[in-house]
């Protein structure tokens, strides 16, 4: 993956992916919505198929020359159907976001109503936020978590759903550490004639490997990313029940897109391939057990964890006890080596754009091979930072540490650039 001719070409786009590239390397990465995707996916995604349209499906193009982006596609479908147990699928969304644009799309009005997660309880954007589309678009409605025991709330939501009778109701989170009942939340769609939606964006990666109950049994729509745990591509699929097929496929090309990202559906193939691998499940039980051992490791140093821990891959720190905000703790862990994102917390009094917490993730330092040993480390300079934050000595401590602990641990070593 020698970069010969862009340094010739563009040194200035060159030397920027040769920074990123030393940062993906000499950082320790906890953002929950990402990962390291494997060579192999980076070489799918770094193909000649990036100069193939191939408007339209696998057998039924506008365009000749498709052959052999029908193999890919249909290997694509193909894979994800069987990982994930569904009766039909569609790879070719650009990113979550759309995906969830061609359930909307397909089965509301404007003006229909949608329930989903409040982005404050850590919900997503395209679940009805009004600067979203979905917000802009429909009638939206959210349900929260509990502020005692920062968990969803199964009653309440039935209640809600009850009172404003949705036509879509929304399971998926952003930032919520815990196993979601989809079950549950279907028995509530059905009570009140919505459409289920599960968006497993953040958790696919475990669902495909039973690591979390699948809302397959029970959804009408599942929508993804492929990124984060299930580690391919940035993009997004849309899965759902035979009957839906028709309806999401039209919605998606020619509804919302043009010619798919062929090199990206192959990429999607690949990695959907290696996640029915059996080193992909031990892969994605490690993920929870380091988050695990970070959430307790980082309690028993005074941190408050929303909902007291976390049964997936992230959790939810609030800062609001240790007088630093989310903003100033990204700051200052970043100088540091550890990269994190500032996130909103439950019943937040600060905006967004400032915040009262961080999300940490266990993904990436998984995809670098450290274990729960590792994540009692990571705690340890977590900690040192946040209640130092402005302490340069202490900064410069940790984050020789954390360069130590990367050429332990090392990603794309075998990346030439």
């Amino acid at each position: 993956m020698r970069m010969t001719e862009l340094k010739k070409t563009d040194p200035e786009i060159y030397n920027a992916i040769v920074k990123e590239m030393e940062r993906e390397r000499e950082k320790i990465v906890l953002i929950a919505s990402e990962n390291y995707a494997s060579r192999a996916v980076l070489e799918a995604q770094g193909s000649v198929l990036t100069n193939k349209y191939a408007e339209g499906y696998p057998n039924k193009r506008y365009y000749g020359g498709c052959e052999y982006a029908d193999v890919v596609e249909s290997l694509a479908i193909e894979r994800a159907k069987k990982l994930f147990g569904v009766e039909h699928v569609n790879v070719q969304p650009h990113s979550g976001t759309q995906a969830n644009m061609a359930v909307y799309f397909s089965v509301l009005k404007p003006k229909d109503k949608i329930l989903g997660l409040s982005l404050s309880h850590g919900g997503h954007l395209s679940h009805g936020v009004q600067v979203n589309f979905s917000g802009m678009l429909y009638k939206t409605y959210s349900y929260g978590v509990d502020k005692k025991t920062g968990l969803i709330d199964y009653d309440e939501v039935r209640k809600l759903a009850k009172k404003h009778k949705p036509k879509i109701l929304l399971a998926g989170a952003s930032a919520y550490s815990r196993t979601i009942d989809f079950k549950a939340l279907s028995g509530t769609a059905k009570e009140v004639g919505a459409y289920f939606l599960a968006d497993i964006a953040h958790i696919a990666g475990l669902v495909a490997t039973g690591n979390h109950p699948s809302p397959v049994p029970y959804a009408d729509f599942v929508t993804t990313t492929t990124h984060k745990t299930l580690r391919g591509p940035r993009g997004g699929m849309v899965m759902c029940r035979a009957e839906y097929a028709k309806a999401i496929d039209k919605m998606i090309f020619p509804g919302l897109q043009g010619g798919p990202l062929m090199h990206v559906v192959a990429a999607k193939a690949v990695a959907l391939k290696e996640a029915m691998m059996p080193e992909f499940k031990r892969y994605q039980l490690q993920i929870i057990r380091n988050a695990r051992e970070l959430s307790e490791a980082l309690l028993s140093r005074g941190f408050n964890i929303i909902s007291g821990g976390t049964d997936t891959h992230l959790m939810l720190i609030d800062l609001t006890g240790k007088n630093i905000t989310g903003k100033e703790a990204e700051s200052a862990l970043d100088l540091a080596g550890l990269t994190v994102n500032k996130n909103s917390i439950p019943h937040d009094t600060l905006p967004a754009t400032i915040t009262s917490g961080i999300r940490i993730g266990t993904p990436i330092v998984t995809s670098r091979n450290m274990k729960e040993h590792e994540m009692v480390i990571i705690a340890d300079l977590i900690s040192r930072v946040i209640n130092e934050p402005h302490n340069i000595t202490v900064i410069n401590q940790v984050r020789d540490r954390v360069k130590e602990l990367c050429r332990k641990f090392p990603v794309y070593g075998d990346i030439e650039i």
